[in-house]
């Protein structure tokens, strides 16, 4: 299924006095969002077709609240499966 215009992507971070709503929006035809987490750092990052970066938004995974992907649809009644790679846990307790 091709990925299009109208993915988009919610984080919610606690900015220390309150929580911080972004939006990351693929904002072209053909371009699609990617989330990767490595290092304790979460990136969302908008691809072309031919998968150059375009722009990152990258959050401190310990400061992240959540994170939601909306998956753009051809149709209103169509269906998209979604799956995570990886999940981010809270920190155990001592």
């Amino acid at each position: 299924m091709p990925v299009m215009k109208g993915d988009r992507v919610e984080v919610l971070v606690d900015a220390g006095q309150g929580v911080q709503k972004f939006e990351i929006l693929a904002t072209k035809a053909g371009r699609r969002l990617e989330v990767t987490t490595s290092r304790g750092v979460v990136e969302v990052t908008e691809l072309t077709r031919s998968g150059t970066p375009v722009r990152t938004g990258r959050f401190m995974a310990s400061r992240l609240i959540a994170l939601v992907e909306h998956p753009a649809t051809e149709h209103g009644d169509a269906r998209v499966d979604v799956s995570t790679r990886r999940r981010i846990r809270p920190p155990e307790e001592i």
